[in-house]
C-alpha cells in the first residue's frame, strides 16, 4: 500500500468473506433506516398519500448509506481486520481537502470533453433560458451538495473495505478490476441500461480505483467521482439513467444512442467510453513515472 504500512495477514477467503460481510452488514442497515423513513413519510405528511420519495430523499439517502457504512467499516475493516485509517485510504484532512479538489479536476475534465465532442460529431444542443449567471451557479451549486454524500457513500461501499481487502489479498490491479465489476453490477437496474453504459460504468469503477490509490486515498476518488457526476448534471444530462433538471436549461443528447448515450446520458455512449480509458491510461501513466522518479 502506498502509505507503507504492513499489510495483515489475510488469505483470498478471508478477504472475499470480510468483503461480502461488510456489504451485508451495511447493506442490512441501510435497508433497515431508509425503510424506516419512507414508512414515516405519511406521518410527516397527514392527510396525503406519498406516491414518490419527496426531492429531498436522494440526500438523505446519501447520508443514511454513510452512516451505515460507515459503521460497516467500523466493524470489519477497523475491528475485524484491523487496519488503520491509512490503509483504509481515510488521509489527513489537509492532504485529504487537497486530493478531493484534485480528484474533482480528474472527474470533471473528462466528462467534460464527452460532452463537448458530442457537439460536432452527434450533434447534441442546449437551449438556454437562464435568468442569470449567479442563478446557474447557486443551482449548481445546490446540486453539488446533493450529490456529494451520493458520491461519498459509493466510494465508502466500493473502494472502502472491500477494496482495500481484496488488494492486500490478490494485488492492487485484480482487486481495482474486481471491485469495479462489482460497481457496475450495483448500476443493473438503471433506466434505460445498456451494454455500452455497462461498460463505461465499469471503466469509471476502474478509474475511480486507481484514483483511490493516489495521494488524498477516499477523498479524491470521492472529489473525481463527484467531478464527473456534477459536470454532467450541471449540464442538464442525465447521470447514470437519472435526470437532472437545471433550472432554465434543457440538453438535447443527439445521435445516435451508441455514440452519445442518449436517453441514460453521456455514460450510454461510446464517446465516454474513450474519454474514460484515456483517462485511466493516463493515471496509470503517472502513476508509473512516479513510482520511477
Amino acid at each position: 500500500m502506498t502509505d507503507g504500512s504492513a499489510a495483515p495477514p489475510l488469505s483470498k477467503m478471508k478477504a472475499i468473506g470480510g468483503s461480502i460481510a461488510f456489504l451485508v452488514l451495511g447493506g442490512s442497515a441501510a435497508i433497515l433506516l431508509l425503510g424506516g423513513m419512507l414508512l414515516a413519510l405519511p406521518a410527516l405528511n397527514p392527510g396525503t398519500i406519498v406516491t414518490s420519495p419527496p426531492w429531498w430523499f436522494p440526500l438523505i439517502q446519501g447520508i443514511v448509506l454513510i452512516l451505515a457504512f460507515a459503521g460497516a467499516t467500523g466493524l470489519i475493516g477497523f475491528r475485524w481486520a484491523r487496519l488503520g485509517r491509512e490503509q483504509l485510504g481515510l488521509a489527513p484532512v489537509s492532504e485529504g481537502l487537497r486530493g478531493f479538489f484534485r480528484g474533482l479536476g480528474i472527474g470533471a475534465g473528462p466528462a467534460l470533453l464527452t460532452m463537448a465532442l458530442a457537439v460536432p460529431l452527434g450533434g447534441a444542443t442546449w437551449l438556454a433560458d437562464i435568468p442569470s449567471v449567479g442563478m446557474y451557479f447557486g443551482a449548481a451549486g445546490r446540486m453539488g451538495l446533493a450529490l456529494l454524500p451520493a458520491a461519498f457513500s459509493e466510494e465508502i461501499i466500493f473502494r472502502g473495505v472491500p477494496l482495500v481487502l481484496c488488494a492486500f489479498a490478490f494485488g492492487r490491479s485484480w482487486a481495482i478490476g474486481g471491485v469495479a465489476l462489482l460497481f457496475a453490477v450495483a448500476h443493473l437496474a438503471n433506466p434505460g441500461l445498456t451494454p455500452v453504459a455497462v461498460i463505461n460504468i465499469a471503466l469509471a469503477g476502474v478509474m475511480l480505483g486507481i484514483v483511490f490509490f493516489r495521494p488524498g486515498r477516499l477523498w479524491t476518488a470521492t472529489g473525481a467521482h463527484l467531478g464527473w457526476n456534477l459536470t454532467l448534471a450541471a449540464l442538464a444530462a442525465p447521470v447514470s439513467g437519472l435526470p437532472f433538471a437545471m433550472p432554465g436549461l434543457t440538453y438535447t443528447p443527439g445521435g445516435p444512442g451508441w455514440l452519445t448515450g442518449g436517453a441514460f446520458g453521456p455514460e450510454g455512449g461510446l464517446l465516454a467510453t474513450l474519454m474514460l480509458i484515456g483517462t485511466i491510461g493516463a493515471l496509470v501513466a503517472r502513476s508509473q513515472k512516479e513510482s520511477l522518479s
